[in-house]
């Protein structure tokens, strides 16, 4: 099994996504990509613990596909998870969070965005699923981990893993 690793810090404020950017990134994956991104797993590592996801690529192969590469690519190293609500998520993944400038977290990307691949999964305890604007084809490179129920999220947000430790 491969293991990817995602540092962050946990920090609790937060603020609402703005994702600008136009351009879809989007693929079509082979059986052997599908599985072997199924069989990878990351590991968020913070000042609280570690948290190992796995990810769903037979139900959102482009969002699992952008977090592994992004994670590769060093993308969340330092970032924070800018936005926790107990009792609801836990949100990160935006390259703003790395700046004592608070007033931006929360709006940053990877400069792209990823069409929507809303599921089935249940938006349950340890869901991973991807934080979005108002527009359902915004997703970049911010995602949440719920930490309770959330079934209002359900085909409204694209669940694409979830917590297997460390929740």
């Amino acid at each position: 099994m491969k293991y990817l690793r995602c540092f962050f810090v946990v920090l609790f404020i937060g603020f609402f996504i703005q994702n600008v950017s136009a351009e879809i990134k989007e693929k079509k994956f082979t059986k052997g990509e599908i599985k072997k991104m199924a069989e990878t797993r990351a590991v968020i590592e913070t000042k609280f613990g570690n948290i190992e996801l796995k990810f769903f690529p037979d139900v959102a192969p482009n969002h699992v596909n952008n977090f592994i590469e992004l994670a590769k690519k060093g993308f969340y190293d330092g970032t924070t998870f800018h936005r926790v609500i107990p009792g609801f998520m836990i949100q990160g993944g935006d390259p703003n969070s790395k700046s004592p400038d608070k007033s931006t977290h929360g709006m940053g990307g990877p400069g792209y965005t990823v069409k929507a691949e809303f599921n089935a999964l249940p938006h349950k305890k340890g869901t991973l699923s991807m934080a979005r604007s108002a527009s359902p084809d915004s997703a970049g490179s911010q995602f949440f981990i719920c930490v309770a129920a959330a079934p209002f999220l359900d085909r409204q947000y694209t669940a694409f893993g979830e917590v297997v430790s460390g929740i």
